[in-house]
Parts: C-alpha cells; structure tokens; sequence
C-alpha cells in the first residue's frame, strides 16, 4: 500500500509543475475578459487531467526500472543473471539491450574480479613462510596464515615491534619504507625454543589501496641452524666417547694377535670384554642418534594424544626381566588419568629411560614406583605447567644423588660416577634425551633426591585439547614448561 503510494506522491508535484504554465494563461484569459470563466475552469481542468495522464504513463515506466536496479543491487550477480523488464525499452530506445550488455559485462568483470582475489589469497594461505603486510608507519595490516601461526593471530593493527623486536630488522625496515628497494636479515628470537629466522623487505613501487607499502618475508631457518649444530656436535660428541671402547678394542686385538695368540683363556676373556665394548658403542651411536632427531623436532610442539598409563604399563612389562634380576619389583600406582597431548613412541622412552635408571642405581630388593596424579586447578603444579595436567612419577630407593649434581644431570655425557655409569651400562645420555623430550612436549621435569633414600623423578605432562591458563604476572616466579627443577632435601617438588 505504501509502495503503491509513493509514485503518487511524488506525482502530484511534477503534474501541478507541469500543468502551471497552461493553467496561468488560462487565468489571465479569464481575467482580461478574453474568454469566459466557465471555459477557463474547463480548460484548466482539462490541462491538468492530461498533464497527469501523460506524467502517469511515465512514472510507471520509471517504477518499473527503479525496481529493477534495486533488484540488481541486491542480487548476487555471480549466481544468475537479472533479466531487465518489458518495456523499458518504451522509456529509450534500446535500454533493454544497453543494460543487458553492461550488466553481462559488470558480471564477467565482477567474476574476474572475485577469481582473482581468491587466487591471490590461495597463493597467501599455501605459503609456507610468514608474510607481513605494513604501512608506511610500520603498522602491520595483515599476515598470512603461517605469520599468524608463528605470532599469533592479533596481528593487524599492531607496530611491528609488537612481534619482532629486533634492532637490525627495524632498521632495515626503516630504510625500505624511506627508499631502499630492498634488505635482507637474519637474526635469532630468543625464547625457551629459540628461532632463527631469515626476513626479506621488499618496498612495493606503488601504495597498495588499503595502504600497504612493504611487504616482509620471513624463512624459518632453525631446523637448518640445528641440523648443522648437531652434526658438529654428533662429531665432537661420537669422537670424544667413542675413543675409549675403540682403544680398548684395539688394544685387545693386539694382544690377541701377538703375545696371547695361542692362550685360549685369553682370547676367551678378551672376546668377552671386546663383544660388552662393542654393544656400548652400539649403544651410545643409538642414544646420539636418537637424540638428534628429538633435538631436530624440538621446538615443534606434540599434535597426537596418548594414554600415560597404557604407557607406563608397556614399559613395566618390558622391564620387569631386567628388575627380576635384581629381586626389585615395580609398583603402578595410577589415579585414572585423561589422555596427555603428546607422542606415544616418544613418552615411552621417556619412561623407559627414567625406569630403567631407577632399577640400575636401585638397591637390590627394594621397589621402583610408578605414579600417576592429577594436578588440581589452581594448584602450584598448573600454574607451573600453565594449563591442567597430571604428574608422573619414578621413584627409586637408592643411594640418592648430592645437591651440586642435581642440575647437571641432564647434560650430555655427565654422570655422577663415571665408573659405575660405565660398568652398568650408561652411556651418558639417558636423562638428556629425556630432557628435550620433555622441552618438545611443553611439560617439565623435576629431580628430587635426598641421599641414603633414594630419587624421584617427576614429570609434569599437560592433558589434551585444554587451553592455556592465564599467564603469571612478572613477578612470578612460576616456570615456564620445559625446563627442569630440583632439590636435594627430599621433599616433593
């Protein structure tokens, strides 16, 4: 009702326009007594009948099209194409087909226009390194997936000290967006899982519309940087232990080869000592290897889940042979725990290692324990873990360790006594495998020892799919995940 309304309300203006001039000179006809009042009335009423007439033939034609372009501005044009109505054409000749012809070509421009767009943010979503869009006041616009995976999401809007707070990427930046065409930096972003990072500024030849005037690309180098510090430190690491088995067998061969050549005891009691010094060097190269790799993938957080207790089973039954020989026993003691974010293959040889230490420097007959607790909300624990978790515990009754040796035990090839780490096996690096397994998993590892009664191994682990807890403020002194705490005067960490 009121759409039907409104033409009319406009009408009625354009026609009392539109009939004045006519309705004017009829009155002065009338007036100067050129033609009766009678026929003035008639005429006048004549003129605006006809006025409307006509006036109402066009505005239903200009309805129409009003129509029409509010249809078009409201329909996806991508999906179908809007048909103009019959007989707008009554209005101009042609108009049908000229709004056929621009809309078909606003349509294929407006296609081009979206394919394009979504190519280019394709090409910016498959990119595997980081990308920073910034404005001439060094304001970070956007960034693709990888750089908000990388920073973290509340990118845009930003300085880009905000994210990187590099002296030398800041000034390169400062010297592209006042000219340079160009610059290239690397540098290193501290942290708990230290970065390094290559970053290409480039200047754009002109603004973009939203405003970008540089663009900056960042190649994550650090699998590059560890993979070559670890194969200096697989050389120095393998040459340096390696060379005492290796002499010895040499020494052995030697002897067998001359002065016990015919002593069949000898050679008896040397093969042995040779076939335990082969299986050591077996045993360390393994060990290296092994923690290379955990090393190579160490600042790459854990995507799976697992079942700690299915675990901590698995390696109570693998090891039980090996207590038995002891008359030691291991006891589970498990509080029902949820699944753990982390790698099943990995968590294993965490316990595996922790377990298998407990049952070497365990007193004969005694027990190893395994333990399983929840850690409470708002307790110390999750506040230290920043998220809900469990603890894991490995309990020996042992000699224990001294105080000045509890922060050093993960630290490769350090040991507490080296003769008796050598002749039960030991090659060193056990607990440092555990470590960055440990720094992979973003949990923490607590040593607790107190001499004559033995050690206790504490694994924090976070549960799976919880977010993190509030952070400590500054002054805090909670820990960060990963890293490892101790004390020497027994009680439980």
């Amino acid at each position: 009702m009121a759409e039907a309304a409104a033409p009319a309300k406009r009408m009625l203006p354009a026609t009392t326009l539109f009939a004045l001039p006519g309705v004017i000179v009829l009155l002065i006809a009338g007036l100067v007594g050129f033609a009766p009042w009678s026929y003035v009335a008639a005429g006048c009423g004549i003129v605006i009948f006809g006025s409307a007439a006509l006036l109402a033939h066009h505005y239903r034609h200009v309805t129409v099209l009003r129509r029409y372009f509010e249809q078009l501005r409201s329909t996806d044009l991508s999906a179908q194409l809007v048909a103009p109505p019959e007989g707008g054409g009554l209005l101009y000749p042609g108009l049908n087909e000229a709004i056929k012809d621009t809309l078909r070509d606003r349509q294929l421009r407006r296609q081009e226009l979206v394919k394009t767009i979504s190519n280019h943010e394709a090409v910016l979503a498959a990119l595997p390194d980081s990308l920073l869009l910034i404005d001439a006041q060094r304001r970070i616009l956007r960034g693709n997936p990888a750089a908000e995976e990388l920073f973290g999401k509340d990118l845009a809007g930003g300085d880009l000290t905000s994210v990187l707070r590099n002296p030398e990427l800041i000034e390169a930046t400062e010297e592209v967006l006042s000219g340079e065409t160009g610059k290239v930096v690397e540098f290193t972003v501290p942290g708990q899982f230290e970065r390094h990072l290559s970053c290409r500024i480039a200047k754009l030849a002109t603004t973009a519309s939203d405003g970008t005037a540089a663009i900056i690309a960042l190649h994550d180098l650090t699998a590059v940087r560890r993979a070559e510090q670890m194969r200096a430190d697989f050389v120095a690491n393998a040459s340096h232990e390696l060379r005492t088995p290796l002499a010895s067998l040499l020494g052995f061969i030697e002897t067998l080869l001359g002065p016990a050549k015919d002593d069949g005891d000898a050679r008896v009691r040397f093969l042995g000592v040779m076939h335990e010094q082969a299986k050591r060097m077996s045993r360390l190269i393994e060990d290296l290897l092994s923690l290379s790799r955990i090393e190579l993938h160490e600042y790459t957080p854990p995507s799976s889940t697992a079942n700690i207790e299915l675990i901590l089973e698995s390696v109570a039954n693998a090891l039980e042979p090996q207590a038995r020989e002891k008359a030691m026993s291991l006891d589970l003691d498990f509080a029902k725990v949820d699944l753990v974010s982390g790698e099943a293959d990995e968590l294993t040889q965490v316990f595996q290692n922790l377990t298998e230490n407990a049952i070497k420097y365990g007193r004969a007959g005694t027990k190893v324990r395994l333990v399983t607790k929840r850690i409470e909300p708002g307790s110390g624990g999750a506040r230290r873990l920043g998220k809900p978790g469990i603890t894991v515990s490995v309990i020996d009754q042992g000699e224990g360790i001294a105080r000045e040796h509890l922060p050093r035990l993960t630290e490769r090839f350090y040991r507490v006594d080296t003769a008796r780490s050598r002749e039960l096996g030991g090659t060193g690096l056990g607990l440092a495998i555990v470590k960055h397994i440990v720094n992979r998993h973003r949990a923490i590892l607590d040593v607790d020892s107190t001499i004559g009664e033995g050690s206790c191994f504490k694994v924090f682990l976070p549960l799976a799919g919880q977010e993190t807890l509030n952070p400590p403020s500054s002054g805090s002194a909670t820990q960060k995940p990963g890293q490892m705490t101790s004390s020497g005067d027994g009680a439980a960490a």
